[in-house]
């Protein structure tokens, strides 16, 4: 990879291991990401040595890119701390945020990527993610030691930079058993399945809920570089393995988390899929009936119109943000948010931590069903009773990139009159161009920022409206072709 190629997305930057992601690289970005935040400090706090902690994954090569990020990391002047093994990314973000003297985190992982990828994640020291302006500094630094003919000069501390190893995972597990409520899960005599899909949450999840009292039934939950051909991702198809061993047990729900386990993936006791989605409004629902919290619900322009019918319901206000949890993150900043949540299945509550965890986020699901008594498939079937159902889905189209020049251009002005014979009601370009129509119909259509893909998104009451939206979303792209 060319050093111009190392850029950071919307979570981080991302490689293959062995081609993009090697040795060199990672020292550069590295080096890059300290000077940073360095750079960043108050002036008072500069005469201090600042702290960073660095945590990775279950990725083949992790704990030694780690290690090595560690090193160069300690080589500029920083404190480091430096996991002692595999740890799920909400963790990592965790102890930073209670640490009064971190500056940040760093993580190796690749989070939903297939085995072959490895990536890093910055985060802040509230544990929240890097901001674009900071991570564009990275990136600028990195550019500007392209064609250096002498390696970067270290700081003076070199000869006295060392990294401390320390467990980093138990304080924040006993933290996410202390949030929820212990004795109702222990008594409530729950059995679920785990599947970390061989990702972060390994052993991890089912310890803790075994913790509490539920029978847990693992899957996938030994080491495996190969990641057992899957993609740690956890939506179907990748969690049907899942549904599967559910509906051969009498458990009353599966859960499945991603690579870094900051994403959360469901199943009921018969095996459906629960979507992100409902798992947010079943969260939010939860929070505020049984919990007693108030706040606002923090959602992204992608996510279903069942968290506004929701939020109508109950009193609360909502926030629709683009897509990406940066700017769910920066509501949490600006304050008074109860939960905030995206399509992709991260969601975050910001009192525990800005950020998004998985393991939370599945002993929250346990905690409302151990409260009320219900199943998961009995509390999806009362929320959509409650509020109406409603039918999502997503397609991805592949352009050609001067195709996908042409769209791009186009648009940002895209306003049709009309959706599959239906007058739109309110055009939305804050993120891609969205159509809202009536009866809380939907379409979305978004450019990937690092595919040549377009994402088609649409919502409908029903099944037959779902596909018509969906086939128009489709013509409205060629069109713009």
């Amino acid at each position: 990879m060319l050093l111009n190629e190392i850029s950071f997305g919307t979570d981080g930057w991302r490689a293959v291991v062995g081609s993009g992601f090697n040795d060199d690289n990672v020292r550069l970005v590295a080096r890059a990401t300290a000077l940073t935040f360095l750079d960043s400090l108050p002036l008072q706090e500069s005469l201090q040595k600042p702290r960073i902690y660095i945590g990775y994954d279950t990725r083949e090569h992790a704990d030694h890119f780690a290690q090595l990020v560690a090193e160069t990391m300690a080589a500029q002047g920083l404190e480091v701390i430096l996991s002692d093994s595999y740890i799920p990314t909400p963790a990592l973000c965790w102890t930073v945020s209670r640490d009064a003297q971190a500056i940040g985190g760093i993580q190796l992982t690749a989070s939903h990527n297939p085995a072959g990828w490895l990536g890093l994640k910055v985060r802040m020291n509230d544990g929240g993610a890097a901001p674009a302006d900071f991570t564009k500094k990275i990136e600028a630094l990195i550019a500007s030691t392209a064609g250096a003919k002498e390696e970067p000069t270290e700081s003076k501390d070199k000869e006295n930079a060392k990294v401390i190893t320390k467990d980093l995972v138990s304080a924040y597990l006993d933290a996410i058993c202390q949030f929820v409520d212990d004795d109702a899960i222990r008594d409530a005599g729950l059995k679920v399945v785990v599947d970390p899909l061989f990702g972060a949450s390994r052993v991890y999840l089912a310890e803790t809920f075994e913790h509490l009292g539920v029978e847990v039934l693992r899957l996938h939950d030994e080491q495996d570089f190969s990641f057992g051909n899957l993609h740690p991702e956890p939506i179907p198809p990748w969690t049907d393995g899942l549904a599967a061993a559910v509906r051969k047990s009498d458990a009353v729900a599966g859960f499945a988390l991603d690579g870094d386990a900051d994403r959360l993936g469901a199943v009921d006791e018969e095996g459906n899929f629960v979507s992100p989605h409902k798992i947010l409004a079943l969260i939010a629902q939860h929070l505020i009936e049984n919990r007693g919290q108030s706040g606002r619900i923090v959602k992204t322009l992608s996510t279903s119109q069942l968290v506004d019918r929701l939020a109508r319901s109950l009193g609360t206000e909502l926030t629709t943000t683009p897509i990406g949890f940066k700017w769910i993150y920066e509501e949490m900043l600006a304050g008074d948010v109860m939960v905030g949540g995206e399509e992709s299945g991260g969601i975050g509550i910001p009192c525990h931590v800005r950020e998004r965890d998985g393991l939370l986020m599945s002993l929250l699901l346990a905690e409302m069903m151990a409260v009320t008594g219900l199943s998961l498939k009995v509390l999806v079937e009362q929320l959509e009773a409650q509020l109406g159902k409603l039918y999502y889905q997503r397609q991805d189209v592949t352009l050609e990139p001067l195709h996908m020049d042409c769209f791009r251009a186009v648009l940002p002005t895209l306003a049709p009159a009309r959706i599959a014979e239906t007058p739109v009601v309110e055009h939305v370009h804050s993120d891609g161009a969205k159509f809202i129509l009536p009866d809380d119909e939907w379409l979305l259509l978004r450019t990937s920022g690092t595919e040549p893909l377009v994402r088609i998104y649409a919502e409908a009451a029903n099944p037959c409206r779902l596909a018509l939206l969906l086939e128009a979303g489709n013509h409205l792209v060629q069109e713009a072709k």
